[in-house]
């Protein structure tokens, strides 16, 4: 199907429902009820934790929520390439027809992070996995011949995901992101509703070393760690400390709620495409980056029509899910659902869980937003 088909649909049936007193409803880890604000105004009560709770233990029971995971095996895997801005973008692909996925990593990962969900997803639709601009095994143009955070940054990442529903999905794609690529997949569904029929949030970034987060007397401290680690070589050899094998697994051992599911097989996939030429440098630039818009900033902005739903491993010791929960009061956010006993990356940590999940946000929006069904 085109993206010119896509983006005039015949009619759908009626939406689920979502909507109490014109705002959605929301699970969380709370039992009060309360409406999402919408800036401002009155707030409605409506019922909250339930439902999120139940999905979870749903599928924890082996009965996956409401979306039902086919008994087939799963799709082949496909990498591909695609060039976009003269950069060369690396992707995986999943599935031949339904509705269109696209999975976003987090700082530091790439494709092979969404390994254990491209193939189960690809059953149920057209999945596709993408490298953001310098990570993985796409392109690392040099930030440091740059104005800093002029390339990587979560303006331009917007644009290499807007440019890629349209040139390679070829219609309004869900997108499913993790952690800083939650943050990306937040401002392309601004930037551009008709491209983006739904957005899965896991574990996104609370950015907290965003400058308006930072302590008073703590941001001249900051700012003058964050430059010597970006002009001298004393962030190369931090860099050079960071990308190594043991110091890889001790990080995504703090991060993931059970440490035994950071295998070998993990490390490699995050560390090999780490060792590129380029990499050191997009690190370094990342790190420096306390500006650009906050999820805060952009959950106000999400088009009424384009659902979010937000996952959250429990036990992430970075993004703690305290601060997490007030995402789920905005509008645009129909459930906020805790899974206990996961950490910050619960695609892969807990792909039995998430999968399920994933499927029942599809399933939930694909008859009532624009896209194959």
């Amino acid at each position: 199907m085109s993206f010119a088909t896509a983006a005039t649909p015949p009619a759908r049936a009626a939406a689920p429902a979502r909507r109490v007193g014109g705002r959605r409803a929301v699970a969380s880890a709370h039992g009060t009820s309360a409406a999402r604000p919408s800036g401002h105004g009155t707030r409605a009560p409506v019922p909250r934790r339930a439902r999120g709770d139940a999905a979870v233990a749903a599928v924890a029971a082996g009965s996956p929520p409401s979306a039902r995971v086919a008994l087939r095996p799963d799709a082949s895997v496909e990498e591909k390439f695609w060039e976009w801005e003269g950069h060369r973008i690396r992707y995986t692909v999943a599935g031949d027809a339904g509705p269109a996925m696209v999975l976003v990593h987090g700082f530091g990962g790439n494709a092979d992070h969404w390994r254990k969900n491209t193939p189960v997803l690809g059953k149920h639709g057209r999945v596709f996995a993408i490298d953001l601009l310098g990570y993985g095994y796409s392109s690392k143009p040099d930030p440091m011949v740059r104005e800093q955070n002029a390339i990587y940054n979560f303006e331009n990442w917007s644009s290499q995901l807007r440019a890629f529903v349209k040139d390679v999905v070829g219609e309004p794609a869900f997108l499913m992101c993790n952690s800083v690529g939650g943050v990306a997949g937040l401002q392309a569904a601004v930037d551009d509703k008709a491209l983006v029929r739904g957005v899965v949030l896991l574990n996104i970034s609370l950015r907290g070393l965003h400058i308006t987060k930072q302590p008073p007397f703590a941001k001249p401290f900051i700012k003058a760690l964050q430059t010597t680690l970006r002009t001298t070589d004393v962030g190369k050899a931090f860099f050079g400390n960071v990308a190594r094998a043991e110091t890889v697994r001790n990080v995504l051992r703090e991060a993931y709620g059970d440490p035994e599911t950071v295998t070998d097989e993990l490390v490699e996939c995050i560390l090999k495409p780490g060792l590129q030429e380029g990499a050191a440098e997009v690190f370094l630039d990342f790190i420096s980056y306390s500006g650009g818009p906050l999820p805060e900033d952009l959950l106000p902005r999400v088009a009424d029509e384009t659902p979010v739903r937000i996952l959250w491993g429990r036990d992430d010791p970075w993004e703690v899910v305290r601060e997490g929960r007030k995402y789920g009061e905005y509008a645009c956010v129909d459930r906020f659902i805790e899974l206990p006993g996961v950490g910050h990356c619960p695609m892969d940590e807990a792909p039995d869980l998430v999968n399920p999940l994933l499927l029942e946000f599809v399933n939930d929006y694909r008859g009532v937003t624009r896209g194959a069904e």
